[in-house]
């Protein structure tokens, strides 16, 4: 099969690569789409030490099942692999399971391929109508889905009550944005900082995108939600100002792990942070149920591009020259 290999610092090669063998239990994918998450870009800049190359990104995947069961069928992967028999898996916490494996990582490659193995129990069917560039939106949305989920069970303010800002406009951030809107919340901004993303996110729901280094945005105290989709000091410094007395930060980005939180004001405003890490198997399949009955807008908002310019891409997305909220790859 063709893959892109990511093979060493801001190093992606097209390759061909040994068909994967899957192996009890396991399916063979045909992939139809994959998405550039941000966690590809760490590993691309050498800042993963979870994902040493030469390895094959990529999590947020489409296609079609070849081989074994159903096969014929089109499918979105969960790409989170879990043991289902611990104690946060039995808890329905699949997200937090301590031996979760994720493709993307050793043992597993990702999707930047031809064909992917994965669990069986991992996939979720796709109506014969529904593309795959839309159904592999499923893994970004759905950290927002769980992240709003969290928020919205913790605070004491309604979402039709609440003013909502999210912090980062790429797929997760919009994901969080969506989620929100669909849950009838009052009000929602999305900062993002690339202006040129600024149209596709105003086209995508009803939302007021600003850009958050011009000094424009809500007043600081201000909002009951806020959702870092970012997660770097500077957006949690943010968060920490924007919060209102008694609100919720929720926390999905992981670009660094230090500073900008203020805890003091954190304490004594009664400001309840939240750490969150991708979404249970429950929100997964709700998160495509929602997407496939038109709940959360018309998903038209990924830049689709050939795999064979992969590397491409990954350039274009760390020079700030891709517009799209989403980069979408297909073999």
């Amino acid at each position: 099969m063709k893959a892109l290999v990511y093979t060493g610092q801001k190093t992606l090669e097209f390759q061909d690569m040994p068909d994967p063998v899957p192996e009890d239990g396991e399916v063979l994918v045909q992939v139809d789409a994959s998405g550039i998450c941000g966690s590809d870009m760490h590993a691309y800049l050498g800042h993963d030490e979870r994902r040493p190359a030469p390895l094959i990104l990529g999590h947020e995947v489409a296609g079609s099942i070849v081989d074994g069961p159903g096969a014929g069928t089109r499918v979105v992967v969960n790409p989170l692999v879990t043991c289902g028999v611990c104690e946060m898996c039995l808890q329905g916490r699949t997200n937090i399971c301590p031996y979760r494996e994720i493709i993307s990582m050793p043992p597993r490659e990702g999707g930047f391929a031809g064909l992917l193995r994965i669990p069986e129990r991992n996939l979720h069917a796709i109506p014969a109508d529904f593309p795959a560039e839309h159904a592999a939106l499923t893994e970004p949305i759905a950290c927002g889905w769980h992240a709003v989920r969290l928020a919205r069970d913790v605070s004491r303010t309604p979402l039709s009550s609440c003013r909502s800002v999210v912090l980062g406009g790429g797929a997760i951030g919009l994901g969080a944005a969506l989620v929100l809107a669909s849950r009838g919340a009052k009000e929602i901004f999305i900062a993002e900082t690339n202006p040129g993303r600024h149209a596709a996110l105003k086209n995508a729901g009803p939302f007021t995108v600003y850009n958050p280094s011009t000094g424009d945005g809500p007043e600081p105290g201000s909002a009951e939600i806020v959702v870092d989709g970012f997660g770097g000091a500077a957006t949690r410094k943010a968060a920490s100002a924007l919060a209102a007395p008694g609100g919720v930060i929720v926390h999905i980005g992981l670009s660094d792990g230090e500073g900008g939180l203020d805890v003091r004001r954190m304490t004594l405003q009664e400001i309840t942070f939240i750490g969150t890490y991708t979404y249970t198997a429950a929100d997964f399949g709700d998160t495509l149920a929602a997407m496939v009955a038109g709940q959360l807008g018309a998903l038209d908002w990924a830049d689709v591009r050939p795999l064979e310019e992969g590397a491409q891409a990954f350039s274009d997305i760390l020079d700030g020259q891709a517009a799209a909220p989403k980069v979408m790859l297909r073999p």
